[in-house]
Order: structure tokens, then sequence, then C-alpha cells
């Protein structure tokens, strides 16, 4: 009788099946024709112009599957995580018009060509020294976890600490005082669930150079006009880990 359970591929089989329909499900998406505040943190800015302009990664596809699903399981980790804060005592808002149901809170600018939308807002609760103030969530492995709590967002996780800063500076129109008081980062171990927290004060310098960087990526984009790479060598480490790594070092397109 063949053995289903200790065959190499009865789960290979069925892991196809699922990343299969979650590919297919997500090329139904549209392209995303805008920069997204959470990615203004990228050291490069001709793999931001790639990314914003829609350019085919090198494998010709989009995500794959097992990305997918990690990025699912993200959106799990966060609402847990919100439900946690709020049995803590803490006001955490994720939607306009009630905590829970509602439009996403967020800003567009640029004509809609610059974009985000932020984890939460918290109005009130025990330990934060202001309010309103920006709570955002990210769920790690092991590795960047311990990372991120021995050294802080801003050096370990400059991506994120350029996304908060951002968020804070947009979000200031909309919902007053959420730069002048410092951000809640929330950081969870995926393989723990170890919980780091950390309270980010608003670095006006850093949104700046984030807002001054997605003006000149959407300025250079619609002008034809092709940005400097970070590197002086494809062997540079972002380089390596680049979805336009080949576009950028061969075609030069």
């Amino acid at each position: 009788m063949l053995d289903f359970n200790h065959s190499a591929s009865f789960a290979e089989r069925i892991n196809t099946l699922i990343d299969k329909a979650l590919v297919a499900e997500n090329a139904t998406r549209a392209h995303r024709d805008y920069l997204g505040g959470s990615r203004l943190g990228v050291a490069c800015d001709r793999a931001l112009q790639y990314e914003y302009a829609g350019a085919p990664k090198d494998d010709g596809g989009d995500f794959d599957g097992q990305t997918l699903r990690i990025f699912a399981a993200g959106h799990i980790f966060e609402d847990l995580a919100i439900g946690w804060l709020r049995r803590a005592g803490f006001d955490l808002y994720t939607s306009k018009g009630n905590r829970t149901n509602g439009e996403q809170f967020g800003f567009s600018v640029a004509g809609g060509r610059i974009r985000g939308h932020v984890d939460g807002i918290i109005n009130a609760g025990p330990v934060l020294p202001g309010f309103p103030a920006l709570w955002e969530c990210k769920s790690l492995n092991s590795k960047s976890w311990n990372d991120t709590a021995k050294r802080g967002v801003a050096i370990s996780k400059p991506v994120y600490a350029a996304q908060i800063a951002t968020y804070q500076a947009y979000m200031e129109a909309t919902v007053p005082g959420i730069s002048k008081n410092p951000a809640l980062f929330t950081a969870i171990n995926k393989d723990t669930a170890e919980l780091h927290h950390e309270l980010v004060p608003f670095d006006g310098t850093l949104a700046q150079a984030a807002s001054d960087k997605a003006v000149r990526i959407i300025q250079a984009t619609e002008a034809g006009e092709l940005l400097p790479r970070i590197a002086q060598s494809a062997d540079f480490h972002e380089c390596r880990f680049c979805s336009w790594s080949d576009r950028c070092w061969r075609s030069g397109a």
C-alpha cells in the first residue's frame, strides 16, 4: 500500500496547489501605481524607481506563494497584537469612524503618487507619554527580532524607521499632534511570540529625506531618467537580494 504520509511529493503537491491559488489570486490585484510610504527607507533610488514604474522583476513574476503566505501570517500577528494592546488598556484605532470597521487611516499626497496606510493610532492608554500616537507593528523571525530588540528600530531597521517618520509627518494634517508624540513600534517574534515595544520620537530630518527621495524618484521616472545605483558592483549585498538586479546590472534599463 502506498504510504501517502511519507511520500516526499505528497506535501509538495498540496503546497503547489496552495501556492498556485495564492499567486493566481494575487495576480488579479491591480498594480500599485504609487510610491508606498513604507518603502521610502529603501536605500537604492534605482530599485525604488523600478518598483514605482512597475518594471518586471528578474524572474518575470510577482511574489511567489511562500512570500504571500509570509505576508498573510504577518497580518494575523498584527491582528493578535491589536487585541493584546486593547486588553492592556490602550485605546487603539485601526480605522476611521470606530476602532475596527471603516476606512483605514492613511495619507495621499503628490496627486496620489505617494501614499501610505498606518497600522493604528493610539488615543489613550497607559505608559505612553502623549496622544495621539502612531502605532506601527512588524512580525520578525528570531534573528531579526533579537537584533531589533537589542539595537533599536532606527539602527536595526532603517526602512521601518523611515516609514514611521514619514507617516508621522504626513498624518499630521489629519491627526494633529501625531508628529509631536513618540510613535509606538511593536515587533513580534514569530518564532517565540516575544514582544518588543519601543517609543520612536519624530525624526523630522529623516521624514524630509524620505519625502525628497519620493519626489526625486517620481520626477526622474516621469522624465525618463534612470537614477544612480546604490553600489559600484553587483556583488554588493543589497544588489544580490534585489528583485531587479539582472535588469539593473546587465541591461541597465
